[in-house]
């Protein structure tokens, strides 16, 4: 009414809709009480399109809540803090994780600059849960163990108070108690937004930690080949042939459930990863009839796969009739199953014969 517009921009926004897309209606039967999800799993938002919404992604988002609120009680209970400048001296942990904060810092401004809020919220998703919680904190545990403690208590500080700035907009509520609690500052709604610091960005110790994470990745599958259980202990001889990796030894230790060998250790499986040599003892660990009972019938189904498939291939009319994309889908399940044969007749003749 005074002559001056309200809004220099708008974002519009989409329609939520029901878990198939479709329109939420009394006369469908499918709207929600958003009051009876939020008492049970809290408020939470996916900006962007149209919104299909399902109960268990309202869940999906309290349990990332949750893995937040778990990671910050981690570190308050280590010591973490915000207190004075960040430490001269880094580990390639710390290195990496610092690094990886001003990629998303500068990622995030750049798609809330372009309103594509959606973007954001994938990013700051992935880096809190797979980055922060799933691969720092479990290094942290290491480090937090030796000399490294007071400098990994500092960056611990530091990663967390940008990444709840960084939050705040989305999860406001669940931010504000975490950030006050970790600064002892009063609100975090006047504080600064975080920018991106170029002189954190270190491409070596992103490659170094890319490379232990594979490492890990890689083993913990063939753990799992092998029929031990994620959190079972097991004698392992690491060989590092001069890898930067050797460095790890304690946190990949620590990361895979890996005992030192004694003096018994006898190799029962071995494979190399980014030029690390590993060797298992699983002697006593497994279940040996159940596992190579568990492998034939994998196999089996493998076998039955191949089959199948060969079939379809062998077939002129389904080569000619048969659209390309499914043509090669076939193939792909052909070339699958025959990898997965290699590799399970590997496993069983690798398992002890008594």
């Amino acid at each position: 009414m005074d002559g001056v517009e309200p809004f220099k921009v708008i974002a519009l926004h989409g329609m939520v809709r029901d878990q198939y897309g479709k329109k939420m209606s009394k006369s469908f039967g499918n709207v929600v009480d958003p009051l009876e999800w939020i008492e049970r799993y809290g408020a939470g938002a996916n900006p962007g399109g149209d919104v299909p919404i399902a109960e268990e992604w309202a869940q999906g988002s309290r349990n990332f809540c949750n893995k937040l609120w778990n990671a910050t009680r981690f570190a308050l209970m280590n010591g973490a803090h915000v207190r004075g400048e960040l430490p001269q001296e880094l580990s390639d942990a710390d290195a990496w994780i610092l690094s990886r904060l001003q990629h998303v810092i500068a990622e995030v401004d750049r798609h809330m600059e372009d309103f594509e809020f959606a973007k954001a919220c994938e990013a700051l998703y992935h880096f809190a849960w797979d980055e922060v919680c799933d691969w720092y904190v479990e290094l942290a545990k290491v480090q937090l163990q030796d000399e490294r403690a007071e400098a990994t208590r500092r960056v611990l500080g530091e990663v967390l108070d940008k990444l709840l700035r960084l939050l705040h907009p989305i999860v406001p509520f669940v931010t504000e108690e975490l950030w006050t609690s970790l600064t002892g500052e009063q609100t975090l709604v006047t504080a600064a937004w975080p920018a991106p610091a170029q002189e954190l960005v270190n491409k070596d110790a992103e490659m170094l930690l890319e490379s232990l994470q594979r490492l890990v990745t890689e083993v913990r599958r063939f753990r799992a080949d092998q029929g031990l259980k994620p959190g079972q202990r097991v004698a392992a001889a690491l060989e590092f042939a001069g890898s930067p990796l050797a460095a790890h030894e304690q946190a990949v230790r620590s990361l895979l459930r890996l005992n030192p060998p004694g003096e018994s250790f006898a190799a029962t499986a071995s494979l190399q990863v980014e030029g690390v040599t590993v060797r298992l003892d699983t002697a006593g660990a497994i279940d040996v009839a159940a596992e190579r009972k568990r492998l034939e019938k994998d196999l089996a189904a493998a076998r039955k796969e191949v089959e199948q498939a060969r079939r379809k291939l062998g077939n002129a009319d389904f080569l000619a009739k048969a659209p390309e994309a499914v043509v090669a889908k076939t193939r792909d399940r052909l070339a699958q199953a025959e990898s997965d044969i290699a590799r399970l007749e590997a496993q069983l003749a690798a398992l002890p014969t008594a």
